[in-house]
């Protein structure tokens, strides 16, 4: 049996033994994969939902053409009616920030090198479209993007990459709160990787929303998880 023949076999079990399962893992000679498959709508939800047969199809198509034109992506290995396997990228890099055991240090190099790589990515005329730090993967200094949105979305690549860069940097004091100088030098790591056009553009587009700087200030400490940040990110620009 070949290699390949072996893989299409333990693909063809994982289907049976994780029949209706929207994402599954798996290991297969010592690397790991993942399994998405259509997701099994059920009543309402059939008719909220976007037709998920189409997206995952969708899905399929950009990572293959985004993994063509270089794109730091997780690569395709096998796909079919209503499914896909893609290889393990590691860790998110929110995954890295959570364990303990990970030096600071080791920390600021992993921050350093998912902001590199989003600059990286808009050098090459492309966007994210969602680049939370839930979805960037790290292992071993090399960073892939996950779950890209940015294909499905309408206008010019530039403002595309405003709103990745926003994302994340909201992401970035979602997840390290208002710590000001680690942010800083991820920060200063993506403009400095080619990222200085798109940081400054950034940067004009929040001048004429600087008036909600006050009004968000009572809330910088004792908002939620996601409205806290918009403080800080307007601080950012603010004192930069």
């Amino acid at each position: 049996m070949t290699q390949m023949q072996s893989f299409k076999d333990k693909v063809a079990l994982m289907l049976v033994l994780n029949q209706g399962e929207r994402i599954s893992q798996f290991e297969h000679h010592g690397k790991r994969y993942w399994l998405k498959q259509v997701e099994q709508l059920t009543g309402a939800m059939r008719f909220l939902k976007a037709d998920s047969a189409k997206a995952l199809i969708k899905e399929t198509q950009v990572l293959k053409q985004l993994d063509a034109e270089g794109a730091p992506v997780p690569k395709v290995v096998a796909n079919g009616e209503g499914y896909l396997v893609i290889e393990d990228a590691g860790r998110t890099v929110r995954d890295w920030l959570d364990n303990n055991d990970i030096a600071a240090t080791e920390q600021q190099n992993i921050l350093n090198d998912s902001s590199q790589a989003l600059a990286d990515l808009h050098q090459m005329q492309l966007a994210h479209g969602r680049p939370a730090l839930r979805d960037i993967s790290w292992r071993s200094g090399e960073v892939k993007f996950i779950d890209f949105e940015a294909n499905q979305q309408k206008g010019p690549v530039v403002e595309q990459q405003i709103r990745d860069l926003l994302v994340y940097i909201h992401s970035l004091y979602r997840y390290l709160g208002a710590d000001s100088e680690r942010i800083s030098k991820t920060i200063t790591a993506y403009r400095q990787a080619g990222g200085e056009a798109i940081w400054q553009k950034s940067k004009d587009f929040l001048a004429s929303w600087q008036w909600l700087y006050y009004f968000a200030s009572p809330i910088k400490n004792v908002g939620g998880k996601d409205l806290k940040p918009v403080y800080w990110v307007l601080w950012h620009f603010r004192n930069n």
